[in-house]
Parts: structure tokens; C-alpha cells; sequence
């Protein structure tokens, strides 16, 4: 049986797939021992690539082929922009947090942001699927596991509730079935390419959650 293209992906990339899901934070998380600090930095650094997200997902909604996938994507936006943001905004205030005591610029950081920017904008549709299959379905994956386990601060526990729950998968789920259905008439160094990406995604993600600690 050919193997699917997000199987492809994840096999080819389980090394640098599971370190991010066994990266330190994860594992602080599940623990109930993440650092305030580390927590605060990391709220302020994916908090302002939240907003990145918005411009990499409406690329990918100019991008799309269909009107379907155009109005899923519609839908993301809109959970970005008022769930997302919105839940950065009321963490922000309930814990006096000032974003711009935290330099968002650092280089660690700012590779992330515009690397996933750069592939959205440069590259096309299924590029950004792949990129973003990678960030979403990595955190699917470590959130539904933390979302077992005791998190004394309400706030950490609603930001992993909020990747674990119904809607956050379906989300997941789709980027893999949209790759899926384009990858069973793709020729297969259009498929090395896009693991690549994905694999080029998830590396961004461990220096990312590296720099909540420093």
C-alpha cells in the first residue's frame, strides 16, 4: 500500500519531529514545572507569532485552489484573530505583562517567524500546508498528552486546553487530509520537497521554545 504524504512526512522527520515533542518545555508542561519566566517569554514570543500566523494563513487563502479550502481558511483567520489573540490579550493583562520588555527581534525568535513567513509568501499553497501540518500537528500531539496530566497554573492549562480540544484537531486533521489528497498524484520529488518543509517547520519550532528559557 503507498504510504500517504503525511506519512511520508512524519516518518522521514521522526527524529527532529520527536525531539520537539520531548523538547524540555513539553516536558516542564507535563510536569507542572515550567518557570514563570520561561512561560511569560514564551506568551510574548507566540504571541506575536500569532499575529504572523494571520498574514502566513491568508497567503495560504489567496493561494487555495478551491472555494472550499478558501472557506476553511476563512475559518482559521477568524479563530486566530478572535480566539487566539484575544486569549493573549486577557493572559497579558491578567498578568501584567508588557510585551515590550521582551525582544521579539532576538535572532532564535525572529528565524522562526520569518522562516514560516518566507515559506508562505515565496512558496505555494501545498508549501504552506506543509509547514503549518508540521506546527499544528506537533501540537495536537504534545497538547492532548499534557492535557492529562495536572497543570496548577489556569492560564498554561487553558493555552494547552485550547490545542487539545475538538476544533484544534479537526484543524489538524485537515492540513493532513489536504496533503494527503494531493499526494496521491504527486510525483516523488514533489514529495521529498515538501517533507523537507516540514522537517525545515518543526527545527524553527525547537529553537523557538529553546528561547523561552533564556
Amino acid at each position: 500500500m503507498v504510504q500517504t504524504l503525511s506519512e511520508q512526512m512524519l516518518d522521514e522527520n521522526r527524529d527532529v519531529f520527536d525531539a520537539m515533542v520531548r523538547h524540555r518545555f513539553v516536558e516542564d508542561i507535563k510536569a507542572d514545572r515550567l518557570p514563570n519566566d520561561a512561560f511569560e517569554r514564551y506568551l510574548v514570543f507566540e504571541g506575536a507569532f500569532v499575529d504572523t500566523a494571520i498574514a502566513i494563513f491568508s497567503y495560504a487563502t489567496a493561494k487555495a485552489d478551491t472555494i472550499e479550502q478558501k472557506r476553511w481558511l476563512i475559518g482559521v483567520l477568524d479563530a486566530l484573530a478572535n480566539q487566539q489573540i484575544a486569549y493573549f490579550e486577557k493572559t497579558f493583562a491578567a498578568r501584567d505583562i508588557d510585551p515590550t520588555r521582551y525582544d521579539t527581534a532576538r535572532e532564535d525568535v525572529a528565524a522562526f517567524r520569518e522562516g514560516m513567513l518566507a515559506i508562505a509568501r515565496d512558496g505555494g499553497f501545498l508549501d504552506t500546508i506543509a509547514a503549518m501540518f508540521a506546527a499544528e500537528w506537533m501540537y495536537w500531539t504534545w497538547s492532548t498528552e499534557a492535557n492529562r496530566t495536572v497543570i496548577s497554573d489556569p492560564l498554561l492549562k487553558e493555552w494547552v486546553g485550547l490545542h487539545a480540544e475538538p476544533d484544534f484537531e479537526a484543524q489538524a486533521r485537515w492540513l493532513k487530509a489536504v496533503l494527503d489528497e494531493a499526494g496521491s498524484s504527486m510525483v516523488a520529488t514533489e514529495r521529498k520537497r515538501l517533507s523537507a518543509i516540514f522537517g525545515r517547520a518543526q527545527r524553527l519550532e525547537i529553537d523557538f521554545h529553546e528561547a523561552a528559557y533564556s
